[in-house]
């Protein structure tokens, strides 16, 4: 699978790991930054790695903060991005199962290396389930073209 993966400072070690981490398990990985503990703003990076997911050029990407909250609010904001933000396994199995999202953040501060790597492969390798949750996505991607729903 092709993942693009970006980090801010705070999650630049946590990235670093997955980067070899997921190369190893035979990945292509398309590091789109940070590359070092420099502080830098995470939402330029986010947007990014969001874009080249929602542009076809990566099949998913992940973003990885301090927490990731702020790095999941940023990769939503690009159009046909499902970001989840997850730092456990049942939100990881759940954001692909019910969300079917294609970004993945995560909280360097929040989640060892261990946890990363268990998260991640749950993630990458949960199915999306159909069926009464396609009507939910197809609501949400209505939603990215700025269509009102109607309850």
């Amino acid at each position: 699978m092709r993942i693009a993966i970006g980090s801010d400072h705070a999650g630049y070690p946590l990235k670093s790991h997955l980067v070899a981490w997921l190369t190893g398990q035979g990945h292509e990985i398309d590091d789109r930054g940070t590359h070092d503990t420099e502080a830098v703003d995470y939402p330029p990076v986010c947007a990014d790695v969001a874009g080249e997911v929602a542009d076809g050029r990566a099949e998913r990407g992940i973003v990885l903060g301090g927490s990731g909250q702020g790095e999941q609010l940023a990769a939503n904001k690009v159009t046909g991005v499902r970001a989840g933000l997850c730092h456990c396994l049942y939100t990881a199995r759940l954001a692909r199962a019910h969300n079917d999202t294609n970004v993945l953040a995560m909280g360097a501060r929040v989640v060892g290396t261990g946890l990363a790597e268990e998260i991640t492969s749950t993630w990458l390798t949960t199915p999306f389930e159909g069926d009464r949750h396609q009507r939910r996505v197809d609501q949400l991607t209505a939603l990215d073209r700025g269509e009102s729903l109607t309850s």
